[in-house]
């Protein structure tokens, strides 16, 4: 369903001339195509957000770069770009929502150590998906344990 919905807001895309839209679209398509071809499956909505999940995280790194060489063209290139594949992507959790549920699988593994850290991470991207990225959730993880 997803697919079909990047096709359509391509096409609406190239009717109204939004060029960034219609780029940011196509990118996503092609990955999801190099996929399909590479392991010879179909992608499904799941996998589709982890693509544009992993996709904007690449570019909010591109954008420290971007930032420390002054490139405002790219930093608002970039930012729309964000905007757009995060319209597709399931709403972001609150640093307290992730806290909250960082917590009860905290207590539920028994964790305490920096070597229960894998096990938190594997539970936590399980649960929340590409609802929570990796980092925030091993910022937040080390916070709650006092590592």
């Amino acid at each position: 369903m997803l697919k079909e919905k990047l096709m359509e807001d391509l096409k609406n895309s190239m009717k109204n001339k939004d060029e960034i839209r219609k780029n940011t679209v196509q990118m996503v398509r092609a990955e999801i195509l190099q996929i399909e071809k590479d392991k010879g499956i179909q992608v499904d909505d799941e996998k589709i957000i982890e693509i544009m999940a992993k996709e904007v995280k690449t570019k909010k790194e591109a954008l420290r770069d971007f930032e420390k060489a002054g490139r405002q063209d790219l930093i608002d290139q970039t930012n729309k770009e964000i905007e757009i594949l995060q319209e597709y992507l399931p709403k972001q959790l609150s640093k307290d929502e992730i806290k909250a549920k960082l917590e009860k699988i905290i207590s539920d593994l028994g964790a305490t150590t920096m070597k229960d850290m894998g096990a938190i991470m594997k539970e936590a991207k399980a649960q929340m998906g590409a609802s929570a990225d990796g980092k925030t959730i091993n910022e937040v993880a080390k916070e709650i344990m006092g590592l």
